[in-house]
């Protein structure tokens, strides 16, 4: 089998972050090398028609698709999988829409509304003041575009009391960081991440885990903002970890939290593999913040260390995406 691993064209000095997906994309080449697949890496540059017929003449048997970001913004992350589907080639992971409609958190959020699924209230820029929510308290501004907790910081964590303390919030952190933002009602409590994982014909949440915030003095906001995720020399780096061991009182809000993310799975149409990130109060309710379809399977990412307590190894992780993608009747 020919697998063509497809990437982000990654510019020499680039963040931490968009560096991490070329180390995806050898871990996963290197990874089906050891199991006597042809693996190729090849980039997806910003030369559209050029990827295009590239793609056309290798011809490969599946497409792993590790695309994060086109033109240098998430936005467009969909352009891959449009192009995939045009030329008529398999790929793993989720397809145009799933990708499409989670690019815009904003828009994931109404869906997720409309769905009956719990999730914070927020506000943008252009809405504010228009909306039943309420605009007083704690809000965490965050990019409505990017992923991998870019523009995510302290800073970004704001107490208001009205309407236009809110927007002068907004406002700063749209001058800070030059991206669009929207502000979600910050959630006080614990965070989880769940993967779900489509293998050998079933779809199933994978051992949930909890991100620790340890050491954190009183008044820091426990968040996984960048410094947390990318800077490895850093107060949170060092101090932001994940367990996977609860006592037996969890085991109901486990349960609560993998009926989510399978609701989620299914209200956007995800294919493959994914994470979903949650908040809980201190009430025990849980609020979806994120949902991440082909989320980071870095050796040392989430997803891959939840699919290690499952039991898969890194290559088996690997090659079990590459036969679900080789095994859905609606991929090419």
């Amino acid at each position: 089998m020919k697998v063509l691993v497809l990437h982000d064209a990654v510019a020499a000095g680039c963040r931490a972050d968009e560096q991490d997906n070329i180390v995806q994309a050898r871990a996963v080449a290197d990874a089906l090398r050891g199991q006597d697949l042809d693996a190729e890496l090849m980039a997806f540059r910003p030369e559209l028609d050029q990827v295009a017929r590239a793609l056309a003449a290798k011809r490969p048997d599946v497409v792993f698709n590790l695309v994060e970001s086109c033109w240098g913004t998430g936005r467009l992350v969909h352009f891959a999988p449009s192009i995939l589907d045009v030329l008529g080639l398999r790929y793993t992971g989720s397809g145009v829409y799933p990708l499409l409609a989670t690019a815009d958190k904003v828009r994931t959020k109404e869906l997720l509304r409309q769905a009956g699924l719990p999730t914070p209230a927020w506000h943008t820029r252009r809405r504010l003041g228009r909306q039943h929510d309420p605009v007083k308290g704690p809000f965490l501004i965050k990019p409505v575009y990017e992923h991998g907790s870019v523009g995510l910081e302290d800073g970004s964590l704001v107490d208001v009391q009205n309407v236009r303390e809110l927007s002068e919030a907004l406002e700063k952190r749209v001058e800070a960081t030059g991206l669009e933002c929207f502000a979600e009602a910050y959630v006080e409590g614990r965070e989880f991440n769940i993967a779900v994982l489509h293998a050998q014909g079933a779809t199933r949440a994978l051992p949930p885990a909890e991100m620790t915030f340890d050491g954190y003095a009183p008044g820091k906001p426990r968040i996984l903002g960048y410094d947390a995720k990318w800077r490895e020399d850093s107060f949170e780096y060092e101090n932001t970890r994940r367990r996977f061991d609860f006592p037996p009182e969890d085991e109901g809000l486990l349960t609560k939290l993998r009926s989510l993310a399978l609701a989620c799975w299914l209200v956007f149409g995800l294919k493959g593999y994914a994470r979903i990130d949650f908040r809980v109060d201190a009430k025990g309710a849980a609020w979806i913040i994120d949902v991440n379809p082909n989320p980071c399977i870095a050796p040392d990412a989430g997803l891959t260390a939840m699919a290690g307590r499952a039991g898969l190894s890194y290559p088996e992780l690997v090659r079990r995406i590459v036969d679900a993608a080789c095994e859905d009747p609606w991929n090419p």
